[in-house]
């Protein structure tokens, strides 16, 4: 996957009715699991080929949440201070 089809692959997750969105600033999460149980399950063979036409995108972590978070796709997970 390349950084200019960050959001094609965005469109193709959030297409399914999955909530694709960044979570804080260190990853993102599919949604998939929000689902109801059957839907979810119907939408796996999909979920696949959008892997599969995008490719790897481990290296595009980065951008992919910077992206989610500017179209308002993202949770803040709040800082719990060490003691």
């Amino acid at each position: 996957m390349q950084e200019k089809d960050i959001p094609a692959f965005v469109q193709s997750v959030v297409d399914l009715g999955c909530n694709i969105c960044a979570v804080g600033h260190f990853g993102y999460v599919f949604g998939d699991a929000d689902l109801p149980p059957a839907q979810c399950e119907a939408i796996q063979p999909q979920l696949r080929l959008i892997d599969e036409t995008y490719g790897k995108r481990d290296h595009l972590m980065a951008e992919i949440i910077a992206y989610l978070r500017s179209i308002g796709r993202y949770i803040e997970v709040p800082v719990v201070p060490a003691n």
